[in-house]
């Protein structure tokens, strides 16, 4: 095996971190870039000294909650800053997690700023692979956390086909050691779920009591409704189960 020299940029996220894990497990040399570690994609503070002689980049960073706008600067701004600091280095593979179906869905803010992400990668200087995901396992309880007042969490009634988190992880792990692929085959999990019954076991296995109200709710519109969220055709499936997922969690 070619050993290698791999930056994860969000490295001490939920993804990032799995990644990370999955590289080393892999024998690869991995840099972690995050805020937290003194590299700041905004300022672009640190990027240059973080990428000598990097091979390749991960990036599965995420922005702070923001409105639309600001959700597409921020984006666009570290993405920016992240794609010139690679070219300088000599970067010959930039790996850009996405989210299946991301051209589907107008009107949430995330979905407008990973559009952004994937326009100025496929344009940018360095070659490049997109890996478009399904939500993760753990999605349905973080939605559910975001809306949660006085024991009562709003969670939309969504159709999704969800994938573990760790399968993310060795999916971009086994990409970035390789050739740039351009725009790879969505990666979802084995099997459709829906969100509000995800949301209820997913408490339920943690021992956590709350009653959830399922609704549509500003930052689930309708539009994301029916089969928006599936993968489509010609996806990559993901061994793990939800319920795998699960029993992992009790």
């Amino acid at each position: 095996m070619n050993v290698m020299r791999i930056a994860v940029v969000g490295a001490t996220g939920n993804i990032g971190a799995l990644t990370t894990a999955a590289l080393e497990r892999d024998g690869h040399e991995v840099v972690r870039v995050s805020r937290s570690l003194g590299v700041d994609l905004l300022t672009g503070a640190g990027l240059d000294e973080a990428l000598a002689g990097v091979d390749a980049v991960v990036d599965a960073s995420n922005a702070p909650p923001a409105d639309r706008d600001g959700t597409v600067a921020y984006f666009g701004t570290t993405t920016r800053n992240l794609l010139a600091a690679e070219q300088r280095a000599g970067v010959r593979h930039h790996v850009l997690l996405s989210i299946a179906g991301a051209d589907r869905v107008e009107g949430n803010a995330h979905y407008a700023g990973k559009r952004e992400q994937e326009r100025l990668v496929t344009a940018g200087p360095v070659p490049w692979t997109i890996v478009p995901a399904t939500q993760f396992h753990d999605f349905a309880a973080m939605v559910a956390s975001w809306t949660e007042q006085d024991g009562v969490a709003s969670v939309p009634p969504l159709l999704m086909q969800p994938i573990a988190p760790a399968d993310v992880a060795g999916i971009l792990a086994e990409i970035a050691a390789g050739a740039p692929r351009g725009r790879y085959q969505a990666i979802a999990g084995p099997e459709p779920q829906d969100l509000v019954d995800m949301a209820r076991r997913t408490v339920e296995a943690r021992g956590h009591h709350v009653k959830l109200v399922p609704t549509w709710s500003g930052l689930f519109g309708p539009e994301m409704a029916g089969n928006a969220l599936l993968p489509g055709d010609g996806a990559r499936i993901a061994p793990t189960t939800f319920d795998e997922w699960l029993a992992t969690q009790r």
